[in-house]
């Protein structure tokens, strides 16, 4: 049994708020039950929101077929963009006024399920984006939602967050609520079977800094604690066979499960100061998020572990790294180290072996950290950093 520290700087919350989607379908052939779910959350006109490739691919089209088959009408919208920004929210919100629908059901990874979360806030409150970014409030809860995640890594199927890049002002903005929790979850470990090698790596490290921040958070609590544990623990195991056994069918149902474990567990308990670095990164660089989290986690962590050792020394054992024998301070420093072998197993570029140019880089160092502390979640941080401390970790990255 792992002993829980935290005893430094923080403490676990006492009291918590959970939210997690009222519905979990989970399992292989989970897919296929989709169009069941509907009548029950009242949805009779939804709107399939997903990306070109997943439309191009059919699977959307066996989504529709499914849905129609059972005596539901329902149209397909493709415009979901990696990165999802605000232009392609407002033409989903115009589709989905025009077509008089009443639901969302979003397919893919992070990007359309954080659309589909867009759209409904905005049919329901109207305004911009921009309105109800962090820490503003959404007043009204949107349309039923079905989120179907085809990657293991965002948790987004789960989670009360969305984030949008707004296109005129060049910020990614965090909006958070209750009221963007999906109405229901599918979560179905065989839409993930196709994903290439790289997409594996980066959605999967992904949801390992979810569960790792999640643990660490000043916002975390038992539940969110007990799911954090338990998903580090199997991503840790399974994402190296995941990577280098593309059909190993019981590495991917597991990475799946914990994908969505890791995504309650910062749902409930907040991402830190890895994530609010990573969206500057993806916002100006176009690094997928998944990747620029796995650039930034490795040196975030050893930034951070001074804060609350006891915490981290937690994850180091609950992801085999370390023993219980091992002190605090060994176990602390075989995460860093075990965190950065990883990324070598990975192939994790740096910024600079990604093809980001140096010059821009650099100079747009203070811009990417201001944005980052703005964000909020570095705040949620053991160590809550400055600026200039932001700025030193972006510089350390970059090889």
């Amino acid at each position: 049994m792992i002993e829980l520290g935290f005893k430094q700087a923080l403490t676990v919350a006492m009291t918590a708020d959970i939210r997690i989607p009222a519905i979990l379908k989970i399992g292989g052939g989970a897919f296929n039950e989709a169009a069941g779910i509907l009548p029950g959350l009242k949805c009779r006109q939804p709107f399939i929101v997903t990306d070109a490739f997943l439309a191009g691919s059919g699977l959307a089209g066996r989504l529709k077929d499914q849905i129609v088959a059972s005596g539901i009408d329902c149209k397909i919208f493709a415009g979901s963009v990696a990165d999802p920004t605000t232009e392609a929210v407002d033409q989903g919100v115009r589709a989905f006024v025009e077509g008089k629908h009443d639901s969302l059901v979003s397919l893919g990874g992070g990007s359309s399920i954080d659309t589909a979360k867009a759209i409904g806030l905005l049919v329901a409150n109207g305004g911009r984006i921009s309105d109800y970014k962090v820490p503003k409030p959404i007043p009204v809860s949107g349309p039923p939602h079905v989120a179907i995640p085809t990657t293991a890594g965002t948790g987004s199927e789960v989670s009360p967050f969305t984030v949008i890049s707004d296109s005129a002002t060049e910020e990614k903005m965090l909006v958070a609520g209750g009221a963007l929790v999906p109405s229901a979850a599918i979560v179905d470990y065989e839409l993930t079977m196709s994903m290439p090698q790289r997409l594996t790596a980066d959605t999967g490290t992904d949801s390992l800094t979810h569960a790792i921040e999640a643990y660490v958070s000043r916002k975390a609590n038992a539940f969110s604690d007990t799911l954090a544990l338990s998903a580090m623990k199997t991503i840790w195991a399974e994402l190296p066979i995941a990577f280098h056994q593309p059909d190993n069918r019981s590495a991917r149902e597991a990475m799946m499960l914990a994908a969505t474990l890791a995504g309650m567990a910062f749902s409930n308990a907040s991402v830190a100061l890895v994530h609010g670095m990573s969206r500057p990164i993806g916002f100006f660089f176009h690094v997928p998020h998944g990747l620029s989290n796995a650039m930034l986690l490795p040196a975030v962590t050893r930034f951070s572990a001074e804060a609350a050792p006891a915490r981290y020394a937690d994850c180091a054992r609950a992801m085999g790294i370390a023993s219980l024998q091992d002190s605090e301070a060994t176990a602390v420093s075989k995460l860093i180290e075990g965190l950065f072998h990883r990324n070598e197993e990975l192939e994790v570029p740096s910024p600079r072996r990604f093809g980001i140019a140096e010059e821009r880089y650099f100079d747009m160092i203070p811009t990417m950290a201001k944005h980052a502390l703005a964000s909020g979640s570095p705040q949620n941080n053991p160590r809550v950093p400055s600026v200039s401390e932001i700025e030193q970790i972006y510089r350390e990255i970059w090889q």
